[in-house]
């Protein structure tokens, strides 16, 4: 057997979004500290997409490991049906405290693609046990939810949907809002509202779709308009939340207030799988009755693990420190500036920054797609830099864990200013 971890991975591993006929072999990362990460072979890498927009406060924060470690000793795992634990009536309680005043209930699963299935079936159980056959939904075109089959049937149809055609439910997609079209969606939904379960959307910003931005204030006739109709609300904030837009979450944009919200991703701050649903009073009080058929049955082996809850207390204990906020507010002014710099480039066909994201779209001479011919050559590109950037097709994205350095990401900005002469 090989002592190459990069070949025997080749033998035994099928990667995520990973063409493996033609890929790159792996990198082995062998540790993590801050916003960097280590090779094998001792290559130091800049994170600065926070692997895959977990990491909020960088690789194996000691703070996070100590209180895991300390959770590990106590409780590592108990069943949830029927039983509790400190650890997850506390992070419930606390991060309820955080929300809008309409979230009263949390309900744990283990992912973000999870959280947004048990909202969808929270949902259209919610219109049954009502005695109503409300299952259409409404979702934006070119979202994304996640990859289990719920999430994945009210993300945008693209490719990777197609595969699944005909065993997917139906959804009515509706372009996301600008000053143009807003009173053409708002009379879009009431044609159909009888038969709609709920809406689902990515607020302010659709992240897979190439960090694509749009006006709060918008959303926010959106949401009127479909609470008036009593369409429920969904919105899945497992990209957005936890600072991310600026703001704790994307709801503090908003006046506003849906009836369910998603989270994952930075919850635990990327150290252990959580997943969150949480809900207005009003949708868990349909499920109670003396009707055993009217109760959600939807459950996971490690809902609520005690130690993934650890992990999402001590995170929440970071970010809401005042040297996260202020590094939070110093990524914004930093992504802002390098903005109107380099905002004129002439290889630039677009740019946006909201909060801590900043996305810049490459000028190709076709149409923006998540198969463009550019995303290898930029990926390889920043790879020999020391730098750790998944394009988005020809759009590369900036989503550095919070703890980055000032002057880490303004060599991430100037390795991105060469690129442009370059490639």
């Amino acid at each position: 057997m090989s002592t190459n971890l990069s070949e025997r991975d080749a033998e035994v591993i099928w990667h995520p979004y990973t063409q493996m006929k033609n890929n790159m072999p792996a990198i082995p990362i062998v540790r993590g500290e801050g916003a960097y990460v280590y090779g094998e072979d001792g290559q130091r890498y800049i994170d600065a997409i926070s692997s895959w927009w977990v990491n909020i406060h960088g690789h194996a924060h000691p703070y996070i490991a100590n209180k895991v470690f300390a959770q590990f000793k106590k409780l590592e795992h108990m069943m949830f049906a029927g039983f509790t634990h400190s650890p997850a009536v506390e992070l419930a309680e606390r991060l309820l405290d955080l929300l809008p005043s309409s979230q009263k209930k949390v309900f744990y699963s283990d992912n973000g693609s999870t959280a947004v299935e048990v909202a969808l079936k929270m949902c259209v159980q919610y219109w049954y046990n009502k005695g109503q056959a409300r299952k259409k939904i409404i979702a934006f075109k070119n979202s994304y939810h996640g990859d289990t089959f719920g999430a994945m049937a009210v993300s945008g149809r693209s490719v990777w949907t197609a595969p699944f055609e005909g065993l997917m439910f139906d959804v009515h997609y509706i372009e996301t809002p600008n000053r143009n079209n807003i009173t053409q969606l708002l009379e879009e939904i009431s044609q159909i509202h009888q038969e709609v379960a709920c809406f689902i959307y990515e607020p302010i910003v659709q992240g897979s779709a190439g960090m694509l931005s749009y006006e709060a204030a918008l959303l926010d006739k959106l949401m009127s308009h479909c609470s008036t109709l009593n369409v429920l609300l969904i919105q899945d904030e497992v990209f957005t939340g936890f600072g991310r837009t600026g703001k704790l979450f994307a709801a503090n944009h908003l006046q506003q207030q849906p009836d369910f919200m998603c989270f994952s991703k930075g919850l635990t701050g990327g150290a252990l799988p959580l997943g969150i649903t949480s809900c207005a009073q009003y949708i868990y009080d349909m499920f109670l009755s003396d009707d055993s058929y009217k109760t959600l049955f939807h459950g996971h082996s490690f809902t609520a693990n005690p130690l993934c809850c650890a992990a999402a207390l001590a995170s929440l204990d970071l970010l809401l420190t005042e040297e996260t906020q202020q590094n939070i507010q110093r990524i914004c002014l930093q992504h802002k500036g390098y903005m109107e710099r380099i905002s004129l480039h002439p290889k630039i066909k677009g740019i946006r920054c909201i909060g801590t994201i900043l996305a810049l779209e490459w000028e190709t001479g076709e149409e923006t797609s998540y198969f463009s011919k550019n995303r290898d050559k930029l990926y390889k590109y920043f790879i020999n830099k020391g730098i750790i950037l998944r394009p988005l097709g020809n759009v590369i994205y900036v989503l550095p864990p919070y703890c980055i350095r000032y002057d880490d990401l303004n060599y991430i900005y100037d390795v991105i200013s060469s690129a442009l002469e370059k490639i």
